[in-house]
């Protein structure tokens, strides 16, 4: 089973070039773990459909993600590595439709289209014995956002914060904590369901620099600082949200499948 691994901004994905059939839930888990396996936060199955490519997504624990901000930074960085699409503009099929991404030529930080952002139900979000409101804002998938968490290095996400009411959110959200740096300026740590605390999440990074824009009354350039980078989120007159950041391939190889096969769990 050939393979490529990627990041954007530390958050990391294994791409299948050419992985045939679906995927199921205990062969993701079993190729995302780090100790047995490759090891990734998720997977990018390349899938061809007529005149662009469909981003196959996985989170870690096998389920299914309607877009990945920073997975299809590195998929799109693939498509070009790989001579399967030329630098450039590109659109790359999700589950939540295509997605207009700008990948230049020399390298340099890719620029996603990640659509419009739309308000969800607000919760309460609890970590420990601390509880915050949090706003809800979907990127085609569902965010929570704390906007007075700081200092948010102190809080523990080793487990799943609970949210209230649960049933707000029955397929799951993530959360993301955030603190001001300064004006036009974040740090976020994030929540992913179906993976755990990452080292970054596109689509959080939008939904944080959204929440904090639309709180103040603006729309604007935000840069967001996250543990494994930095990323800076545009919120456009027209709507639509522009996520710049980096994406770089480390690795390519291949995996023997009996042998991530026997791991599986």
């Amino acid at each position: 089973m050939r393979f490529c691994k990627g990041h954007g901004t530390e958050n990391d994905f294994i791409v299948l070039p050419d992985y045939e059939g679906e995927l199921d839930a205990p062969l993701v888990r079993a190729l995302c773990d780090r100790h047995a396996g490759i090891g990734a936060d998720g997977v990018l199955r390349v899938v061809p459909r007529d005149a662009h490519y469909f981003m196959d997504y996985y989170n870690a624990d096998g389920s299914t993600a309607e877009i990945c901000g920073n997975g299809i930074r590195v998929f799109a960085r693939y498509l070009v590595a790989a001579e399967l699409c030329p630098p450039g503009e590109m659109y790359i099929d999700t589950r939540s439709g295509a997605r207009r991404v700008i990948v230049p030529a020399d390298g340099g930080d890719i620029t996603v289209d990640m659509g419009p952002p739309s308000r969800l139900d607000d919760a309460e979000v609890c970590i420990g014995t601390s509880s915050w409101k949090a706003v809800g804002w979907s990127m085609a998938n569902p965010h929570l956002v704390v906007l007075d968490a700081a200092p948010i290095d102190a809080l523990d996400l080793s487990f799943p914060p609970v949210v209230d009411p649960a049933a707000a959110y029955p397929d799951g959200v993530n959360i993301e904590l955030v603190e001001p740096v300064g004006s036009g300026h974040l740090r976020m740590r994030v929540h992913e369901r179906g993976v755990g605390e990452t080292r970054s999440c596109g689509s959080g990074v939008c939904a944080a620099a959204i929440a904090v824009m639309d709180a103040v009354g603006e729309r604007s350039t935000y840069i967001v600082d996250v543990p494994g980078g930095r990323l800076a989120v545009t919120w456009r007159e027209d709507g639509d949200v522009h996520l710049i950041g980096p994406a770089v391939l480390v690795a390519a190889g291949e995996v023997d499948p009996s042998v991530i096969h026997s791991y599986r769990h």
